[in-house]
């Protein structure tokens, strides 16, 4: 939350300000120091505002807000550092919501590992006209994900995830399995 800080020093002193005839006058600069004080948060976050804009540098509510204000896909319980990393790449993602690319990159933003993403869809092109249409003929789309722990929130959070970056038109399904752990080498 934002709020006074005990001891920081106005940027602009409203005392230096007054009239020459207030400049000797305890009285006056006492209740104009009480002033600074309420006014000085504000004006070290009006110096500051630029960085308020950058999630990586933005205090760490803020940037919780910011992500509401752009439409990062975010629940509250992702790391610090993928917070900042989701909300500074959600307007590339909107510029690029319903393709592969996009859902992969929301996925990894989300959870940090990369799905496998498989569809039916296809792109071709070939000079004779009416050739081979690409493709599966009624549209699918399967995202699985690889975690370390999965749990059943997991798998709720990538539905909800691969719903709202899907192509609109497209069925899908979803599934969250374990990592299979590398095997050690018994030569050592």
């Amino acid at each position: 939350m934002r709020g006074s800080v005990d001891g920081l020093g106005s940027s602009a002193p409203i005392g230096a300000m007054l009239p020459a005839v207030f400049a000797d006058d305890d009285l006056a600069q006492r209740f104009v120091a009480g002033l600074d004080e309420v006014v000085a948060p504000i004006l070290s976050v009006l110096d500051c505002l630029d960085t308020y804009f950058r999630p990586s540098l933005a205090p760490l509510d803020f940037v919780q807000w910011l992500g509401s204000w752009v439409g990062a896909e975010t629940d509250g319980s992702e790391p610090e550092a993928r917070l900042r990393a989701a909300v500074a790449a959600a307007t590339y993602l909107h510029r690029i919501r319903g393709t592969r690319r996009g859902l992969a990159e929301a996925v990894r933003l989300a959870f940090g590992v990369e799905p496998e993403i498989t569809e039916s869809g296809a792109a071709d092109w070939n000079a004779r006209p009416l050739g081979p249409v690409p493709g599966e003929r009624s549209p699918r789309l399967h995202v699985r994900l690889r975690l370390p722990a999965p749990t059943t929130l997991d798998a709720h959070r990538l539905d909800a995830l691969v719903a709202a970056a899907r192509p609109a038109h497209m069925p899908y399904t979803v599934q969250v399995t374990t990592t299979v752990p590398a095997e050690r080498n018994p030569e050592r």
